[in-house]
């Protein structure tokens, strides 16, 4: 983590390529994972770090989507060796024709979060639990697919 590399995305990313199904519901437990920590940070009134856990929720649940429902931003992925962001944003496009507007609001909700809350840190903790609230919807919403 000191270097900038997240062992939990590179651990996941190589399964994926042998078993989405896996990787697929292991990351709809991480996203779950990211969302208890944004809470905290609302809790703690850490408009900051709870944008970036949230943007973490969503970028979970568009890979999840994605591996599970074998879109071409996955095969991208594939080829290319990595998510990038584009391809997330795609995802949630292709994603949310498929299964809904949940996706994309989620998706959308996550990116401003990303820019705003943490990179610019110009959002209050009241706009960020807008955005958490929107993005939890989303978990929640694609929980029900893998159960």
């Amino acid at each position: 983590m000191k270097k900038g590399i997240d062992v939990n995305e590179v651990l996941l990313d190589a399964l994926s390529r042998e078993d989405p199904n896996y990787t697929s519901e292991e990351r709809i437990k991480l996203a779950e994972n990211y969302l208890k920590e944004s809470e905290e940070y609302l809790n703690k009134g850490d408009a900051v770090q709870a944008s970036e856990k949230a943007y973490k929720v969503a970028e979970e649940v568009v890979k999840a989507l994605a591996e599970k429902f074998r879109t071409p931003e996955y095969q991208s992925f594939l080829r290319e060796g990595r998510w990038y962001t584009y391809l997330l944003s795609m995802a949630s496009k292709t994603l949310s024709k498929a299964l809904g507007d949940w996706v994309i609001n989620g998706w959308n909700s996550a990116y401003d979060l990303h820019v705003w809350g943490f990179h610019e840190g110009k959002l209050s903790l009241d706009y960020v639990k807008i955005g958490v609230e929107k993005v939890k919807e989303m978990l929640n919403e694609a929980k029900k697919l893998f159960n």
